[in-house]
């Protein structure tokens, strides 16, 4: 076994993080395996998300659906509405239909090489070498930002990221032992998020610091080296609230491409990633007393909203495309996190009247 696999094991099998969808070495000793299913539910939450963020949403998605199969046959709705909060709702699409092409063609079971998992939807190159490492202890590369950080100090590499990323997986698949991948994999993760952290890492407790060419030189810090950001713009819209006098607000679902995708959400303009939609109340749905709210402020990755708000009271009735919700209810709808921010704008007490509900 390489020296870095052996002396990071080592590390791993002391520290190691203990996360709800992880099987530790001392249960791994004993003949406990990970679960395939869990291993593939925690990767797919944690794209773009921290592991403190995922822990709640993983442990009710179990209680719910706690086989693949499970999951399959769920209501589409239920799943949107489970993943609310979480982001990047194209992964909670995708994690539908993968559960429903593993109940249907492979019986409830994932396959464990590569090329086979990275075939099922929602699954790429991070993600099958991921499952096929950690839950088949297949030797494959598995490279995350925590490992990026590592390996770029490790190696003192100057190119910067994304450029870096072949030699990065390249170096990455020099080290991965074929014993225990695995728990390598984890062990390299865990180092980047407990030890080689992006400021101040504790190089003083790193396995690996005699091994570390950044250290050596003293600038770990400096590493990884990264291409400037370009300026995130800004896209502008507006939120329309309707509310009845017997506390219920207008929703509707969006269509199931693009951003949001088959999320719920009050009516608002045609803004995307790319254009503004209009900001005023010739754009709402129907003609009311609509009352300025304000505005909310949302960060994506590729851009920044902002909405401004606007709250109407009007009798329920039909609209096109619309349904009455009670706010009561609103912590059943797969809500994303820019629109209960209009919401609360509109209507401060809406989600503390949701949690309250019998």
């Amino acid at each position: 076994m390489d020296h870095f696999a052996r002396k990071l094991l080592a590390w791993y099998d002391r520290h190691h993080r203990d996360l709800p969808w992880r099987v530790g070495p001392a249960d791994k000793a004993e003949g406990t395996l990970p679960d395939p299913y869990h291993v593939w539910l925690s990767e797919i939450m944690l794209q773009q998300t921290t592991v403190q963020a995922v822990k709640p949403y993983f442990d009710k998605f179990l209680a719910r659906w706690p086989r693949v199969d499970d999951l399959a046959a769920a209501d589409t709705d239920a799943v949107m509405a489970a993943w609310a909060g979480l982001g990047y709702y194209a992964r909670a699409r995708n994690l539908k239909k993968c559960a429903e092409v593993l109940a249907r063609d492979h019986g409830g079971r994932f396959p464990d090489t590569f090329d086979d998992l990275k075939a099922l939807p929602g699954i790429g190159d991070y993600t099958a070498a991921a499952i096929a490492a950690i839950a088949f202890d297949r030797p494959e590369a598995v490279v995350d930002g925590n490992v990026e950080r590592v390996v770029t100090r490790l190696f003192a590499i100057e190119t910067p990221l994304p450029s870096a990323k072949p030699e990065i997986r390249a170096r990455t698949k020099e080290m991965t032992p074929q014993e225990r991948p695995g728990d390598f994999a984890q062990a390299m993760m865990d180092l980047g998020a407990t030890l080689c952290t992006p400021k101040r890492p504790a190089c003083v407790l790193c396995p690996l610091r005699e091994e570390c060419t950044a250290l050596a030189g003293d600038d770990p810090q400096r590493f990884p080296l990264k291409m400037p950001k370009a300026a995130r713009p800004v896209r502008r819209g507006a939120a329309f609230v309707a509310e009845t006098a017997d506390r219920k607000i207008l929703l509707r679902t969006r269509t199931e491409k693009g951003l949001l995708g088959g999320m719920a959400e009050v009516p608002t303009t045609g803004w995307t990633a790319r254009t503004d939609g209009e900001t005023g109340t010739d754009a709402a749905p129907f003609a009311a007393d609509w009352r300025s709210k304000g505005e909310v402020v949302h960060v994506f990755t590729h851009f920044e909203l902002r909405l401004a708000v606007f709250h109407a009271e009007r009798a329920e009735g039909p609209v096109s495309g619309g349904r009455w919700t009670k706010i009561a209810a609103l912590g059943e709808e797969a809500l994303p996190s820019v629109m209960k921010k209009a919401i609360t704008q509109a209507i401060p007490d809406a989600f503390k009247a949701s949690r309250e509900r019998p």
